[in-house]
């Protein structure tokens, strides 16, 4: 069963892979779509080590894979990169890779709580045993906390509006489903900008209870650092939060001084460690929009180590 269609997938192994029997990373693993890929690249005596921290995805992978022993898979946040290499005795990878979409599975079935199309459980966790659900979230925080949330990562603009209606409801009900929450959006936003408001809101709220963007932080300062001359960080985003800190990071690890302009002699010692593969970020064509619309807001950027 396909559960997950790969974004900018070509694109992404003509940058990734450098050396057909080096070691690399897959960050996000979902359903195996970059992962097959990658396998189907790589040589005899390749390795790839790959993480995800949602558990369907992690069986389904761990299963799909097992005949193949140049591959294995460990059930945690790609944040954990140095961990897995000291356990593998890697230490230095030839390749990074990191899909940072949601996969279709999760958006498809209901049950994973992470559509508002259906009636589901509101919860958004990709590991449904660590942190708070999106539920406890809206009704235990204040209604300050609730609009920071989806003005900071959903970059909604009614966030306060929405914010104060949640609090108002949920002194009467607590809220329990995606339903209930998409019901109190319906009747303060119009027809005509209703999906992009719920999308918003359910990404806010995604990010928050997964921490996603303190992870992608994290496991990119480790990445620079375990990657080896010459080897290749590959990273697909979603949404202008993640794509900002990909591309300030690169941009900072590309520069050779930081000192401010009016001091005359470098005195800062930074070290420049990566140069960039692609100015602009690569985009999906319009046919592998038309065939996946999933894959329509996707952005590829690459560095290389040097």
């Amino acid at each position: 069963m396909n559960y997950h269609t790969p974004v900018l997938l070509q694109e992404s192994l003509d940058l990734l892979i450098t050396k057909k029997n080096g070691v690399y990373f897959e960050g996000t693993a979902g359903f195996g779509g970059h992962t097959e890929g990658i396998l189907r690249v790589l040589g005899k005596r390749g390795k790839l080590i790959a993480t995800d921290k949602d558990e369907n995805a992690f069986r389904f992978c761990k299963e799909h894979f097992k005949s193949d022993k140049r591959f294995s898979i460990y059930n945690t946040t790609f944040s954990n990169i140095d961990i897995i290499s000291k356990i593998e005795f890697i230490e230095k990878f030839d390749g990074i890779f990191v899909d940072l979409g949601v996969s279709s599975f999760q958006l498809d079935f209901a049950e994973e709580g992470f559509t508002f199309r259906e009636e589901a459980p509101l919860d958004l966790r990709m590991n449904k045993k660590e942190g708070i659900t999106a539920a406890e979230v809206l009704n235990s925080f204040s209604e300050s906390e609730i609009a920071e949330i989806l003005f900071k990562y959903g970059e909604e603009k009614n966030s306060k509006k929405i914010a104060k209606k949640i609090v108002n409801e949920r002194s009467k009900n607590s809220f329990k489903t995606t339903s209930q929450l998409r019901k109190i959006i319906e009747e303060l936003v119009p027809k005509n900008y209703l999906l992009k408001t719920l999308s918003r809101v359910f990404q806010a709220l995604r990010i928050y209870v997964n921490n996603e963007l303190e992870e992608l932080k994290t496991f990119l300062d480790k990445a620079v650092d375990l990657l080896n001359e010459k080897g290749r960080i590959v990273v697909i985003t979603y949404h202008s939060l993640e794509d900002r800190i990909v591309k300030e990071k690169f941009r900072y690890e590309t520069l050779k001084c930081v000192c401010p302009k009016e001091i005359p002699i470098c005195v800062c010692g930074k070290v420049q460690r990566l140069k960039l593969v692609n100015n602009k970020p690569i985009v999906p064509s319009l046919q592998e929009i038309q065939k996946n619309k999933r894959a329509r807001s996707a952005k590829l950027r690459a560095a290389e180590r040097i």
